[in-house]
């Protein structure tokens, strides 16, 4: 039986109205990736919310940090599986085998993150995304505190907590749309 193959279940222009900029950036994924995240077509349907979204993402998962790009990705793995968004499974669960260079570490993250062996200071940071997206009100200073114990700054902490609230947003954007990742995704770092 084939499976879904459609963008969104939303109506999207064939051409969207994109800023040269927009274009540049659709180019450079091009080249890149060899296609066009799936996400950014999305939001071609509202383009200055894709613009805002690309600048969003980009210095929250590739600007300077005291977390690795691989520790941003993990996270984003990990939220995405407390909240079952396939769509963000699929496309950063393939990052996270690109940048691990470990397919194995992406399906682990994908399942259940805590069968991976990490190191402490990983295990928090996700154990700390895992419950910042299924119970926030139930974070505390001790929470904080256990992150500071395995060498995260207050910067860090942010950090985390910035990467944790991007992906629960995504992730809801991605299910009110029923958004599909790319098929390509399914093959890469393997």
């Amino acid at each position: 039986m084939p499976q879904p193959d459609h963008l969104t279940r939303l109506t999207h222009p064939e051409k969207p109205d994109l800023s040269p900029e927009m274009e540049a950036y659709f180019d450079k994924c091009r080249e890149k990736l060899g296609m066009v995240p799936n996400v950014l077509q999305a939001y071609a349907l509202r383009p200055a919310k894709l613009e805002a979204f690309a600048k969003f993402y980009n210095e929250i998962m590739l600007a300077d940090s005291g977390l690795s790009k691989l520790e941003r990705e993990m996270i984003a793995v990990t939220v995405s599986a407390a909240n079952r968004c396939y769509y963000c499974l699929v496309a950063h669960g393939q990052a996270v085998r690109a940048l691990s260079q470990d397919p194995q570490m992406g399906e682990m993250l994908v399942m259940n993150y805590r069968v991976a062996e990490l190191p402490p200071r990983q295990r928090a940071m996700l154990d700390f995304a895992w419950k910042l997206t299924l119970s926030p009100q139930d974070i505390a200073e001790a929470d904080r505190e256990g992150l500071r114990e395995e060498g995260f700054s207050d910067e860090d902490i942010f950090d985390i907590c910035d990467v944790a609230g991007f992906f629960n947003y995504t992730n809801r954007v991605a299910h009110g749309t029923d958004m599909m990742p790319n098929p390509e995704y399914h093959a890469m770092s393997r």
